[in-house]
């Protein structure tokens, strides 16, 4: 069974045990989402409208078959969905280059029941904002979803 899902994340809890009440560290999650909120301030700072956040596909109860972080549209009508990668530095390769084949497929997958429900699909693109430190790059067109 494939169900869809959009939910609202968790802000910030204790990164660890012991820590006094006011040393709370941003978690992953935290982390990701000013990521992803900051991304977003970016794409439409270039005229692209928010459509959706964090879109899920499921394939069971307790399993996750894709999610997308962004989903927008350009001002000429094509679906973009965006996957948003931060890292603090390029070491170990750097956000881009994080987006391997398995993560590409999850999209293509999450994207496809997207806009298979839509009554005309529009023309869509597969982007990522990628984040290292303090700099931000918007890589269009990051990749082919294989003539879907």
């Amino acid at each position: 069974m494939v169900t869809a899902t959009t939910t609202k994340r968790a802000g910030m809890r204790p990164a660890t045990a012991g820590r006094g009440e006011g040393d709370a560290a941003p978690t992953t999650l935290a982390l990701g989402d000013a990521a992803e909120a900051r991304a977003l301030r970016h794409l439409q700072a270039h005229g692209l409208v928010l459509v959706q956040r964090h879109y899920r596909v499921a394939r069971g109860p307790s399993a996750r078959a894709g999610e997308v972080d962004l989903v927008l549209r350009e001002p000429d009508g094509t679906l973009v969905f965006v996957e948003v990668r931060s890292r603090g530095s390029t070491r170990f390769g750097g956000a881009a280059a994080s987006v391997g084949a398995a993560k590409q497929a999850r999209l293509v997958y999450a994207a496809r029941h997207y806009v298979q429900r839509l009554a005309s699909p529009p023309p869509c693109r597969f982007d990522v904002v990628a984040i290292d430190g303090e700099r931000i790059e918007w890589l269009r067109g990051a990749f082919d979803a294989g003539g879907w």
